[in-house]
């Protein structure tokens, strides 16, 4: 086996395989990539186990053949290698990688690829077309609100589903919710709703396109994502997830409306305060001001008055501060708006003007 390749271009691929891997041994098949090299063209394939990807480069091809290496390491080679062509050759188990620009040579052991493990083709599999900007941002309004608890895994995911002519995601982790939804499934046959593991929708969230188009099919127990010259599948988790809709307020009665980067910012100084483990942060609501309080705590307390639109009765509510600041990171708009009934019900967090994702967060005790 032996080609020649650009480095700056195998680096671009490299870099996402490494997202896929999980393990760091050697030892482990999981460690490395698999290589494929015919007709000029180096197949890139990587797995979990569960999370599989596959890409594919015009490489010089001397002589075809099939390896596995150690995705870390050649990694650091590429790195430290300056650019332009590298020659990489395989003999027996020993790979061989020669920058042409240096008078330098790495040697690194390679494994038997029949110990790679096979991956699920796409072939004959019927793939629905969704634009990209659009499904990306389905993600990035919900992703990080799944949970972190491996006892709940069927709540470690996004819960992906087609409702009548809109694509929905949902993610939860018991306290809050993350709700997105856009009309772009007129045309999408129906699919058995989806628990997808948050590994495989961060890599699309991060490499797919702004523009363009992203190609997904949910398949027994699978999902499969294309765009470009990129491939994945994953297998979907297990479980009955929360029934959400039963989490969305129908009608609340009470609002108020702030400036996000006002809130951001102030959230930013109270947190100098706060006590990371209970994470408590009081909101202490009056007409046209809205106090941000931090909880006297060993270190002591801090409190701040920025503007706020609403004209109502008094009304204190305990959030956790982080249920707030990651849906603020996400959100584009420059205004926010809570919604409420009381104090201790589900409050919602929308974009003002009002868009197709909110976010839904339970209050904590004030004591």
């Amino acid at each position: 086996m032996k080609f020649t390749f650009d480095r700056d271009a195998m680096i671009k691929e490299i870099a996402i395989t490494q997202e896929i891997i999980s393990t760091k041994s050697p030892l482990s098949i999981l460690s490395n990539i698999l290589l494929i090299a015919e007709n000029n063209t180096l197949t890139i394939k990587a797995s979990d186990s569960s999370v599989n990807f596959i890409t594919k480069l015009p490489v010089d091809i001397q002589e075809e053949g099939t390896t596995t290496i150690f995705c870390d390491k050649f990694m650091s080679i590429l790195s430290a290698s300056p650019a332009g062509e590298i020659e990489f050759e395989q003999k027996d188990i020993t790979v061989t990688i020669k920058p042409f620009a240096k008078k330098i040579k790495f040697q690194l052991k390679s494994m038997a690829s029949d110990k790679f493990p096979e991956i699920a083709s796409t072939e004959g599999i019927q793939f629905f077309e969704v634009p990209s900007k659009e499904l990306k941002e389905m993600i990035r309004q919900t992703i990080f609100a799944v949970s972190e608890d491996s006892n709940r895994y069927f709540m470690t995911g996004v819960y992906f589903e087609k409702k009548n002519d809109k694509l929905l995601m949902v993610a939860t982790d018991g306290r809050r919710l993350s709700y997105a939804e856009k009309e772009i499934a007129q045309n999408i046959n129906d699919f058995t709703p989806a628990i997808v593991p948050t590994k495989v929708l961060n890599s699309v969230l991060k490499n797919a396109p702004e523009e363009g188009s992203v190609f997904v099919a949910v398949v027994d127990k699978m999902i499969f994502v294309k765009f470009g010259n990129y491939e994945y599948s994953s297998l979907l988790l297990d479980g009955q997830f929360p029934n959400y809709s039963r989490v969305i307020p129908e009608n609340q009665t009470s609002s108020f409306e702030v400036d996000k980067k006002e809130l951001e910012a102030s959230l930013k100084r109270m947190t100098i305060m706060i006590d990371k483990k209970v994470a408590r942060v009081i909101f202490k609501l009056q007409s046209g001001v809205l106090t941000i309080i931090s909880p006297e705590s060993e270190l002591g307390t801090a409190d701040e008055e920025i503007p706020c639109q609403y004209d109502g009765p008094d009304v204190t509510m305990a959030l956790n501060y982080i249920y707030i600041e990651e849906p603020l990171k996400v959100i584009p708009t420059e205004r926010i708006t809570f919604e409420f009934t009381e104090a201790m019900k589900a409050i919602t967090l929308r974009p003002e003007p009002e868009s197709d994702y909110f976010h839904i967060i339970m209050p904590m005790n004030l004591d």
